[in-house]
Order: structure tokens, then sequence, then C-alpha cells
């Protein structure tokens, strides 16, 4: 179970990774296109958002995965193993999986209006020319939080396995 819910996590963090190549080849275009053209497109300009978006928002699991996420680390390093297998038990448990449970059930709404405006449309950009996707960037605010769950269950899982082992 944890080798499958830790092929999610790899796989879609592997996939969105390669949207920061994409963002910064739009960024030069962008640039290249508004200083060396005095040309610009408000949709392109809010694509680079878009990518940001899906890679912070559907690589935190990754990120948790390979252990890259932002920790306290005044005494973590210095741990056993073991110790180390407690805190991150707790920490998933504790912390963690509260927190996005939380932003799970208060996201719900909110994505709903988005997906429910413009008469059943969605949410599209306040922006003249900007992209009409609006609600499927904000559906990925409860897809951050599943991919979380999910790496959070295996490191769980994981943490109770080196419990167990010793």
């Amino acid at each position: 179970m944890i080798r499958t819910l830790e092929t999610i996590s790899e796989t879609t963090g592997r996939l969105v990774a390669w949207l920061t190549l994409a963002m910064v080849l739009v960024t030069f275009g962008i640039v290249l296109a508004r200083y060396g053209f005095n040309a610009g497109s408000v949709a392109v300009q809010e694509s680079v958002t878009y990518m940001h978006a899906i890679v912070f928002l559907l690589g935190a699991g990754y990120t948790l995965k390979l252990d890259q996420h932002v920790r306290v680390d005044i005494f973590y390093h210095r741990f056993p193993p073991r110790r180390q297998a407690w805190v991150n038990l707790l920490g998933v448990l504790l912390l963690l999986l509260p927190t996005c449970g939380f932003i799970l059930w208060t996201s719900l709404d909110y994505v709903v209006a988005s997906w429910t405006a413009n008469d059943g449309h969605g949410e599209a950009s306040r922006e003249a020319g900007g992209l009409p996707w609006v609600y499927l960037l904000k559906t990925l605010i409860p897809l951050f939080c599943v991919s979380l769950i999910l790496q959070g269950v295996a490191l769980a899982l994981s943490s109770l396995r080196r419990l167990r082992e010793g």
C-alpha cells in the first residue's frame, strides 16, 4: 500500500515538474514579446500563474515524499531513525491530516461556487482577454489536499513500519 501511494505522488510530481521548464520558456516569451515586439497577452501571462499553481499544489505530495518540505529542523536531523519515525508519525496524525482535512472541507463550497458561476459555465478571469478556467485553477485546492493526505498516509504507514521493525 505504501508503494502504491508513493507511486501516485512520484508520478504526479515528475509530471508537474516539467511545468517549471514551461514556465521559464513562457516567461521568456512574454518578456521577449513585450520588450522586443511591444506585444503582450493577458491569457499568456495568466498561464504562468496557472502553471505555478499546478506545480506548487500538485507537487506538494511529491515534495513530502522526498522529504524536501519545509521543516523546522532544530533537533530532527540529530534524532535516531526511530525517534524520527515518531516525529513523522505524530506530525502526520496531529498536524498534516487535520490541516489538510480542514482545508479540503472548507474549500469545497469555494470550488463549487466557482464551477457554478456564470450560469453554470464556470468562473473565468476578471481580466479582459484572460483565461476562462479559474474554476479549474480553484479545483487544484482540494486536489492539493488529497495528494498530501495520500502521501501523509504513506509516510505514517512507513513510520509505523519503522517503529514496529525497530
